[in-house]
């Protein structure tokens, strides 16, 4: 497949999201992965249907996650996504 390096890439940050949120549980740090959607960028050639700040959403609302949110998670605009 053309994009088997990047697919593979993809789950294996997801795994690594995984293993770091577990390891830093004790410390109180939160680790969630983000998916912004297709946002139009030079990597695309600007065919992305989002925009940047559309794209940057769902990490904002991350960032901004209380003590008691969430940690170990894949998530877009609309909350966490199974993989």
């Amino acid at each position: 497949p053309i994009s088997a390096g990047y697919v593979t890439s993809k789950s294996a940050l997801t795994a690594l999201t995984l293993q770091y949120a577990r390891d830093l549980l004790p410390d109180g740090i939160k680790v969630n992965a983000v998916c912004p959607g297709y946002v139009a960028t030079d990597l695309n050639g600007h065919r992305g249907y989002r925009t940047p700040a559309e794209g940057a959403a769902a990490a904002v609302r991350m960032t901004t996650i209380s003590a008691d949110g969430p940690t170990g998670t894949f998530t877009d605009d609309e909350g966490p996504v199974p993989w």
